[in-house]
């Protein structure tokens, strides 16, 4: 299969690798930068990361090992910052994504979903599905969006997405599980899914 031109891939592994074993995101080694960029982000996303000591420590738990130098620069390529958490202490946090680029940490799985919600909303045009398949429809340029809020929210039916331009490809692990997530993605956009054809 082939995307547009510029097209990004993403999985769901980005965010469910640890807890299904699953392995890098879309590379099979975790020694990649991509990987380990993936990790960083995963565990300033979920936990109070006060220093790179503790980043390491959580990195060597996934089984990535890193040197000072090369974190510190992963946390400068990353963009990460330190920001006051709700107890007052510093913590690591990454630029969000989409036009609030604030950077954030610890995001629980309430905000993701309500994230997924809420870009579901304001950016999905229509869901067909075929098969495990389903195509969503956004506005043009806005369909990396959406697949970064899908792809960081957890649905474990899902097996990943590819983005294009105006266009996400969704794939279900359930060989059938198609129509079920474009009806679940139509009722989270809140728009009634179409007639069924004759």
């Amino acid at each position: 299969m082939t995307s547009e031109p510029g097209a990004r891939a993403t999985t769901q592994g980005t965010t469910q690798g640890t807890a299904q074993g699953t392995g890098a995101p879309g590379t099979g080694s975790t020694g990649t930068k991509a990987y380990r960029h993936a990790r960083i982000a995963e565990a300033l996303r979920r936990e109070a990361v006060r220093s790179q000591t503790e980043l390491a420590a959580h990195l060597a738990a996934d089984g990535v090992a890193v040197t000072q130098a090369t974190l510190s620069r992963d946390l400068v390529e990353l963009g990460a910052v330190k920001v006051r958490d709700g107890e007052g202490g510093l913590v690591y946090a990454l630029p969000a994504e989409g036009g609030d680029r604030t950077p954030r940490h610890g995001l629980s799985q309430e905000f993701l979903d309500a994230r997924l919600a809420r870009w579901c909303e304001e950016l999905l045009v229509t869901a067909e599905a075929s098969a495990n398949l389903v195509v969503l429809r956004t506005p043009p340029g806005a369909a990396q969006f959406l697949a970064s809020a899908i792809d960081h929210s957890v649905m474990p039916s899902l097996l990943g997405t590819i983005a294009g331009d105006d266009t996400v490809l969704v794939i279900a692990r359930d060989p059938d599980g198609g129509q079920e997530i474009a009806d679940r993605f139509l009722a989270l956009a809140r728009r009634e899914p179409p007639e069924a054809q004759p």
